[in-house]
């Protein structure tokens, strides 16, 4: 998620959960324009994986997508059997590949020391928001090793978070926080938010807004075509408006979204 536009003080906001750019009514939306340097080849994969290359942009460890969704080199060199997105508003929606739980799997995560304590208070009250919903799929907070490993942000980076999709039946293993553009205020409620949204990711929940940012962020629908990553819909979940969900692309500075009745059915549907 890179910083772009800086909002306005009383609005301090997140694409994809969580970018510092275009965001809700309360800023005036920029046009994204992919970044240069990146090939047409690259944004063809992308695209046909059914991910926005609006405001792409190239990082570390491959390319950002959607303000927090990072796609790897290994990624665009995996080409699985393609399937048609259902391309919605504002339903809830898994990706193909998800953890691989059978009757029950528990995903350690660990706070690298390169996060302030902050961050652990938060990643407890993460753990607790999924674990408390009785699902097949549980979280431990680990000290060493971990399954998703939380660790900071290569310094100067313009976004707040990201993560990934899983593969092979196991969780994207990072999440990418900015912790200076975070800061370290309102650990249990904004920064477990932050926290809870890109975990949803490493397991296989994509943005309950993905086709368009018309009521998070600000932006329109977007048909993205086919898909090998999967935009699969989540029987029982919201078909209009749902402007809490966990999963949506924005959130305002400070804002707490614990999981809604919609995000519980989308929960414990998949795991």
């Amino acid at each position: 998620m890179k910083l772009k536009n800086v909002l306005s003080t009383a609005a301090f906001c997140a694409v994809s959960v969580l970018a510092i750019s275009s965001c809700s009514k309360e800023k005036e939306t920029v046009a994204p324009i992919a970044e240069e340097g990146i090939s047409n080849a690259v944004l063809t994969q992308i695209k046909d994986m059914g991910l926005t290359t609006q405001d792409i942009k190239r990082v570390e460890d491959g390319y950002l997508v959607e303000g927090d969704i990072l796609v790897t080199p290994e990624m665009l060199a995996n080409k699985p059997e393609y399937q048609m997105l259902r391309v919605g508003a504002e339903e809830q929606y898994r990706t193909n590949n998800l953890v691989s739980v059978g009757s029950g799997r528990t995903v350690s995560i660990r706070v690298s020391t390169s996060l302030p304590s902050a961050y652990v208070t938060a990643a407890d009250e993460l753990i607790r928001r999924y674990n408390a919903q009785g699902l097949r799929i549980r979280f431990t907070r680990v000290t060493s090793g971990g399954e998703i490993v939380l660790r900071a942000a290569p310094q100067g980076s313009g976004y707040l978070a990201s993560a990934g999709f899983p593969s092979g039946g196991n969780p994207f293993n990072s999440v990418r926080v900015n912790s200076d553009a975070i800061g370290t205020a309102n650990a249990s409620t904004y920064i477990a938010t932050i926290l809870a949204h890109e975990v949803g990711h490493c397991i296989g929940f994509r943005h309950t807004d993905y086709a368009g940012r018309q009521y998070s962020c600000g932006g329109a629908p977007v048909n993205e075509g086919a898909s090998s990553v999967g935009a699969v819909y989540i029987p029982g979940t919201a078909t209009g408006n749902d402007p809490n969900s966990w999963m949506l692309a924005c959130i305002g500075g400070g804002q707490n979204r614990p999981f809604n009745a919609n995000d519980v059915t989308a929960l414990r549907f998949v795991y």
